[in-house]
């Protein structure tokens, strides 16, 4: 029977697994081509991280935003910086708590998942903030897109939590610790 605790360290690999799941839903947040933001009928506009498209049917006529507009290139510049530092911190992760434990790597992991936090919260604000500026009717959503960018963020918070957590369990995480029974007398 597989049970998962503190003082089992089979569990190590979980919070690395997060951090993938986080690397995977930034992905998906980044690459998706189907927008971050549409009009309320998804009929006439919509807007990724990289481009916004208006028409009608058939016939639609797209502009890149990160050729036109410099709050763009900043928001994909953050994204993909965050991405890059989650892939390192991924790495370090994998190398820190599964290949063998190494427990001085975990203080150092959680202050790269602060950064990636902060650089994409940056980015997760601006977007909706200044593409809002370039609406002038209608009412607009934001898509499970821009979703997956909160949840690779959110992700990121819980994970730097439990690596800043972590060195406290050295014993738990080597198997180490010894078993403590509570026993009372009547």
């Amino acid at each position: 029977m597989f049970r998962c605790g503190i003082a089992y360290p089979r569990c190590r690999w979980i919070v690395p697994l997060l951090l993938l799941f986080a690397i995977i839903f930034d992905i998906i947040a980044i690459a998706a081509t189907s927008g971050w933001v549409e009009d309320e009928d998804a009929e006439s506009h919509y807007a990724s991280m990289w481009e916004q498209c208006r028409g009608r049917n058939d016939i639609w006529h797209c502009m890149s935003l990160t050729d036109e507009f410099s709050w763009a290139r900043a928001v994909a510049a953050l994204m993909i910086i965050g991405l890059l530092i989650l892939i390192v911190a991924f790495i370090l992760s994998c190398v820190a708590l599964c290949c063998s434990l190494n427990i001085s790597l975990l203080p150092v992991i959680a202050v790269m998942l602060i950064v990636v936090v902060i650089l994409q919260v940056i980015a997760l604000i601006v977007y909706p903030v200044k593409f809002n500026e370039q609406i002038f009717e209608g009412h607009y959503y934001y898509t499970w897109a821009y979703g997956f960018g909160w949840g690779a963020t959110i992700l990121c918070i819980g994970c730097s939590i439990l690596f800043c957590c972590l060195p406290r369990y050295e014993d738990e995480l080597a198997g180490t610790a010894k078993t403590k029974y509570l026993y009372t007398s009547a």
